[in-house]
């Protein structure tokens, strides 16, 4: 068989880069088959709630969609998760503002940033998808747009988590406290659709108007129905410089498996930190077969999985020793 001068160097640099090794470099996405099983998956173990009621939802027949906006919802609506929803810690002034996104296996995508006073976001960020010709709505207008479609207006601020404001207040403390809670879920229904959504109150103490990865889609949440999804929770900034959640699902297409997909994400971050810089990036990514994968920057970071009428946590494996 003769090859072209020109296709001969291009596949000698592939290969000498080392990325030629098991991998199929057509345009065509690797055909991966639909999972076998309903699964919801979620960060961190403090969701499992969340996980529990996507879960049931999906064994009703329900849409992945509708498993993760009410999933999602469980978390919104919890007082002692203080950085998602109700009783989420508020910005330096003081004040809860609230992101989300969702997306369904239509690639269909909505998202709202900024929003104060509303509780449940990932409800408003599927109205914009499913409403609005927009993806993203931000501030008064989100809010003004929520109000429109009938939710209410209420006081996220509980007193716990005012408490805890003002004892940072107090302290002069000028820094960013390190926590990141946010809930990233995926889903897969009975007939195989996958859909992803995250809320969050973002860091705690921010500069008000601060917005993270969380309503950035491609950032902290990316669905491809042919392929996975993936989605993200930690320093929203690392994963918005390196649009952590494509990658993953990218990754994925090329023939990575879930966890080498997070672990390749992981790593970009890595190389951005500066000399003995400390944080938490968390990835789990989910393929369109049911395989999951995770990874994280540093220790400690869990996720649920819900399937095969189990709900469990578990431990990812990290970078960072």
């Amino acid at each position: 068989m003769k090859i072209s001068r020109r296709n001969f160097v291009k596949t000698a640099a592939i290969a000498g880069s080392g990325l030629l090794i098991n991998h199929s470099f057509s345009n065509e996405a690797i055909a991966y088959p639909k999972s076998k099983n309903i699964i919801a998956v979620s960060t961190w173990e403090t969701t499992i709630k969340s996980t529990e009621k996507a879960y049931e939802l999906l064994k009703q027949n329900k849409t992945s969609l509708d498993a993760i906006e009410y999933g999602i919802r469980v978390a919104e609506d919890d007082p002692e998760n203080t950085t998602v929803g109700y009783g989420g810690a508020p910005d330096e002034d003081g004040i809860v503002t609230l992101d989300a996104s969702i997306m369904d296996w239509k690639s269909n995508a909505g998202s709202v940033a900024a929003v104060e006073n509303i509780k449940n976001v990932i409800s408003l960020a599927r109205l914009v998808m499913e409403k609005t010709k927009h993806v993203m709505l931000a501030g008064d207008g989100a809010k003004k747009f929520a109000l429109e479609n009938g939710m209410k207006e209420e006081n996220l601020l509980t007193e716990k988590s005012k408490q805890n404001y003002l004892e940072w207040k107090s302290k002069n403390i000028n820094q960013n406290r390190i926590d990141h809670d946010t809930i990233g879920m995926l889903a897969i229904d009975s007939n195989g659709n996958m859909s992803g959504g995250v809320s969050t109150s973002g860091l705690a103490y921010k500069i008000h108007g601060r917005v993270g990865d969380s309503p950035i889609i491609g950032a902290a949440l990316f669905v491809d129905n042919e392929i996975g999804g993936a989605v993200a929770t930690g320093l929203g900034e690392l994963v918005m410089r390196t649009c952590g959640a494509f990658l993953i699902v990218e990754k994925m297409r090329e023939g990575y498996s879930p966890e080498q997909a997070c672990k390749i994400a992981t790593e970009r971050i890595r190389k951005l930190l500066k000399k003995n810089e400390t944080t938490q990036v968390g990835y789990i990514a989910l393929r369109k077969d049911g395989k999951i994968g995770t990874y994280s920057l540093s220790p400690n970071f869990t996720y649920c999985v819900a399937s095969n009428n189990k709900n469990e946590s578990y431990k990812s494996k990290f970078l960072i020793k």
